[in-house]
């Protein structure tokens, strides 16, 4: 039989890859890969699920650290959020998810390696391009794009070959994991309506204000209120905190790989605090020209994640420079939690260059003269000063 690694993760689509592939003759190894999205039960359940389908075995691989170390810190590192909003989620996952995927299919000799993306979407583009990089020999099978399948075509042959599942589709589609959760649903199909309260996967239930002291180490969440823990779990606790108050929800409205446009909600609590945190932190303790120079590689990083484009030796370039831009953003953030929003009040630092001994904003200088500034303003105005004469305007 051909050996054949499926990735996979218990929905409608991946179960008809599933039971499709193994009676295609081939030896199916369905394989998820846990980026902050399941529970022990959960895995146990997908496991269960699998065999029964006709899995030769199932495999679940914990790169909940690793989606932190390879891609959650520089997305903070950069403050990158897509549009100015989405702190992409899901498309960051799908990097790390594809990359231990083909590793896995290397480790067991694997000559298929299959997903079951639809051929409209971006998550086809993001698995093909890490597949086919990575392991060019290995053969990518898709058969949900291939045969155009509809829902209901999934469904009935399920059913026709005795699987006996609940396949009722839930109103709002709902995908967690430690970066955030993307919710879809009727609403983000139109460009009109907002996605109602309850779609959102965490209520309020805190609406007295909270004072939260988010501490930072060379750019990476290290502490909160004092209590020092690793970013991944940082991470998880203040999106406890948080979610309590309805904070990090949002409709982002983006261009997807394939040329149109995607309307999807979310809801990150953490992401868009630590994101947020930092990026005021950042203009205390970097100097103007890095901030100017980050947000420009910030950008395109972003963009080029999103868009599968991982493994471009780009990507690892800029994420050496802002790797270096972080040697001095060490200090404490301090936000205040409100129901369905935050306030970022100030920050302490020692690398903080609101050094009151240079001068004070719009009050005093103390280290220069008025005759020190008359003249930089003189040399500073010459290249206008030429221009308007030369041209007479």
């Amino acid at each position: 039989m051909k050996k054949l690694v499926l990735a996979y993760s218990g929905g409608l689509d991946t179960s008809y890859c599933v039971k499709h592939l193994s009676q295609q003759g081939y030896e199916v190894h369905a394989v998820s890969v846990n980026t902050g999205g399941f529970d022990a039960d959960e895995i146990d359940v997908l496991s269960k699920k699998a065999m029964a389908l006709g899995a030769t075995s199932y495999q679940s691989i914990d790169a909940v650290e690793t989606f932190y170390q390879k891609v959650i810190r520089f997305l903070v590192y950069g403050n990158v959020l897509k549009n100015n909003t989405y702190p992409l989620s899901v498309s960051a996952e799908r990097i790390v998810q594809a990359v231990e995927i083909v590793n896995y299919a290397k480790s067991i000799n694997a000559t298929h390696i299959a997903h079951g993306s639809t051929g409209a979407g971006n998550d086809q583009v993001r698995f093909d391009l890490i597949f086919q990089t990575l392991a060019p020999e290995i053969e990518i099978i898709t058969p949900i794009r291939d045969q155009k399948l509809s829902r209901e075509d999934e469904i009935q042959f399920l059913k026709s070959h005795g699987v006996e599942m609940e396949w009722t589709k839930a109103q709002y589609s709902v995908n967690k994991g430690l970066w955030g959760t993307s919710v879809g649903g009727k609403e983000t199909l139109t460009s009109k309506e907002p996605l109602p309260e309850e779609a959102y996967p965490s209520q309020l239930k805190n609406e007295t204000p909270k004072t939260v002291a988010l501490q930072y180490t060379k750019g990476q969440l290290s502490a909160i209120d004092g209590a020092e823990m690793n970013a991944v779990l940082c991470i998880q606790k203040l999106e406890t905190i948080a979610s309590a108050y309805a904070i990090g929800r949002d409709i982002h409205v983006g261009d997807t790989t394939i040329g149109i446009k995607g309307r999807v909600g979310f809801e990150a609590a953490a992401p868009l605090l630590i994101i947020k945190a930092h990026h005021l932190l950042e203009k205390h303790t970097l100097s103007k020209w890095q901030q100017q120079q980050k947000e420009q590689l910030s950008s395109f990083y972003g963009m080029h994640l999103h868009e599968g484009h991982y493994l471009d030796p780009v990507l690892r370039d800029i994420e050496a420079f802002m790797e270096s831009s972080q040697q001095m953003v060490t200090g404490t953030v301090f936000v205040t939690l409100h129901p369905y929003r935050f306030t970022l009040d100030g920050i302490e630092s020692p690398h903080d260059l609101m050094d009151s001994s240079f001068g004070s904003y719009g009050e005093m200088n103390l280290n220069w003269t008025s005759d020190d500034a008359k003249g930089f303003i003189t040399v500073t105005a010459n290249a206008t000063k030429i221009y308007k004469h030369v041209n007479n305007s």
